[in-house]
């Protein structure tokens, strides 16, 4: 059977999902430039495949431009062809960045930070997925035999992510039955967002080459455990060389990473909109559930917003070299270059207002103070839901998100609840189940 070798041009748009149009491969050194055609209402497509609102209705005219760092070509051998898809920016007709393109908004943001303040952000995101059609054994929580349930998936999966370039740095299973966590090495701001798309990509299409099906969505079923996106990051200057860590400071981070995670901080209500954008996501941001439900900066603990990672104790270890915080309220309902770029935008405006130090305080911690104290040091809960989370991002203004992006992005989450206000709770989830 004579086959055509076909190339997907795409990328992660509101609700995370990886979208576009394809052609010949052969073709491709034709469309570097010219791209392909798009329409900007596609961009308001819900995580459910409907369209319920759109300020661009059926006008508009766009181009997905592929990016040459952004092609995948994924092999299995003798199970199926070649699976070709390139990651694309969205611009107009004149060859400019649209507004509202995720990527743009990324890059804008690390352009900033940048241009005022002499730093880049290095980043990994470590995703966790359920494997839906496997029946591990109950009590097997980070146990071999849960590995044992999927075979050589990990191996396959592994395999795509090293042959991509996402440096693979580990694959292992999570509490869950059936879910587990897999992650690369960090990367400079765009292209860790690039990589954790692909990343996201590759799973999905390994787990189908064997049958099974990814899931990345932030709960299965109500009351259990939930799929996160944690996201590492610590600051460079221009050479490269890391300035988040300095030992005289409070538990290690320097005087530059504090202005900068206390600008997160400041935000972290109103970027729960744009990194935990699901009505399912508020489920997972409580407290005994081994993810943030304060904006606390906590050393080592893994219910803290931002988490202060470990470091090797050993004499000869490199400090620096490894010390970085960890975001840790996002998941795979949100696309990877919407939720660095407003964790960039936030830590942005700590370093412009030099906001004040926020005291490293652990969860336990910040239990043992009245409500009073943790208003004082600037600790609030987390939205309890997208819709107050939302009315956090629109107070807001600017600071996060631009005009131009945050309207039509409010806009889709808005009707995302209205889609699910008269839904069952059990359907509700398991229809973002079938979504991610």
């Amino acid at each position: 059977m004579r086959r055509e070798a076909f190339v997907f041009v795409c990328y992660s748009d509101f609700a995370g999902q990886v979208r576009g149009k394809g052609f010949p491969f052969r073709e491709l050194d034709a469309r570097w430039e010219r791209g392909v055609g798009w329409t900007p209402t596609n961009i308001m497509i819900n995580c459910f495949g409907n369209t319920p609102v759109t300020p661009w209705g059926g006008s508009g005219d766009l181009i997905l431009r592929p990016d040459p760092a952004g092609l995948v070509e994924l092999d299995f051998g003798d199970e199926g062809p070649v699976e070709r898809f390139i990651l694309a920016d969205v611009e107009t007709l004149d060859g400019s960045p649209w507004a509202v393109c995720p990527r743009h908004y990324l890059r804008s943001a690390l352009a900033e930070l940048g241009a005022k303040f002499g730093l880049k952000i290095r980043a990994a995101f470590e995703h966790e997925f359920t494997c839906v059609g496997v029946e591990p054994r109950v009590g097997a929580a980070y146990g071999i035999e849960a590995l044992r349930s999927i075979g050589d998936l990990p191996e396959v999966i592994l395999a795509q992510l090293d042959a991509a370039g996402l440096e693979p740095e580990s694959f292992h299973p999570e509490f869950s039955p059936g879910q587990f966590e897999v992650a690369g090495a960090p990367a400079l701001g765009l292209e860790a967002a690039d990589r954790a798309v692909k990343l996201r990509q590759i799973v999905r299409a390994a787990c189908e080459r064997k049958g099974l099906r990814a899931c990345f969505s932030p709960l299965m079923r109500k009351g259990g455990v939930g799929n996160g996106v944690h996201i590492h990051f610590s600051l460079e200057d221009r050479d490269g060389r890391p300035v988040t860590y300095d030992p005289a400071q409070p538990e290690g981070v320097s005087e530059i990473a504090t202005r900068f995670a206390a600008g997160i901080l400041a935000h972290g209500r109103a970027l729960c909109a744009i990194a935990a954008p699901s009505v399912i996501s508020y489920e997972r941001l409580r407290p005994n559930a081994w993810s943030a439900s304060v904006t606390n900066l906590g050393p080592r603990d893994r219910e803290a917003f931002i988490r202060i990672c470990p470091v090797s104790e050993k004499p000869d270890a490199d400090v620096a070299e490894s010390f970085n915080l960890e975001f840790r309220a996002g998941d795979a309902a949100a696309t990877p270059y919407m939720a660095l770029a407003a964790i960039v935008r936030a830590g942005l405006d700590g370093l412009h207002k030099e906001l004040p130090a926020p005291e490293p305080l652990s969860v336990i911690g910040v239990a043992r103070l009245t409500q009073a104290e943790q208003h004082k040091r600037g600790i609030l809960p987390l939205p309890a839901s997208l819709s107050e989370a939302l009315t956090c991002l629109e107070s807001s203004g600017d600071v996060l998100m631009p005009e131009a992006l945050r309207v039509p992005y409010i806009m889709h989450k808005r009707a995302e609840i209205a889609e699910l206000a008269d839904l069952p709770s059990d359907e509700v989830f398991a229809r973002y189940a079938r979504a991610y």
